[in-house]
């Protein structure tokens, strides 16, 4: 039997605690702790989360909705797609870990898991997009085989029938 250390599930606002989350950035824990609900009440924004088996939040991602011009995208992946301004997307808002759980791979993990929901959903999307906020998410995200978009080396693209 295999142990898995963390349960990826959806948000529960009201039952897990996000008052303890520390990932060393401000912003990103700032918005878990005040912004995520009410993206999740609107609409705009699907939250997910690692939890132990104590039910503490070590991890988190979101998604939501996007498009992405269809001239941004390599000529390869461009003649494979229809000729319409922009092809539909999912962007990955926010990927962050608890400074307690670094190290330890969950942040790829999380990313594997975001990338199969996306390739899983029900909503068509050609690509998964991320807006790496430095260089060294930028390296994060290319490692597991991102792309940058034509104009825009910080935002990073992989197309979802690569994760089927």
């Amino acid at each position: 039997m295999t142990y898995a250390p963390f349960l990826v599930a959806a948000l529960d606002a009201a039952g897990h605690d996000r008052r303890q989350f520390d990932s060393g950035t401000p912003a990103l824990d700032r918005y878990l702790r005040e912004q995520v609900s009410q993206d999740i009440r609107r609409r705009v924004a699907a939250c997910f989360v690692a939890l132990t088996d104590e039910q503490r939040i070590a991890g988190y991602y979101t998604l939501a909705t996007a498009s992405v011009p269809l001239a941004d995208l390599p000529d390869e992946l461009r003649r494979k797609l229809p000729r319409y301004g922009v092809v539909p997307a999912l962007r990955m808002g926010r990927l962050a870990v608890d400074t307690a759980f670094k190290g330890l791979g969950l942040g790829g993990a999380l990313l594997i898991n975001a990338l199969r929901r996306a390739a899983n959903s029900e909503i068509p999307a050609a690509v998964l997009i991320v807006d790496a906020k430095d260089d060294r998410a930028a390296a994060f995200y290319r490692h597991h085989g991102f792309s940058p978009l034509a104009d825009s080396p910080q935002t990073l693209f992989l197309p979802l029938t690569s994760v089927r």
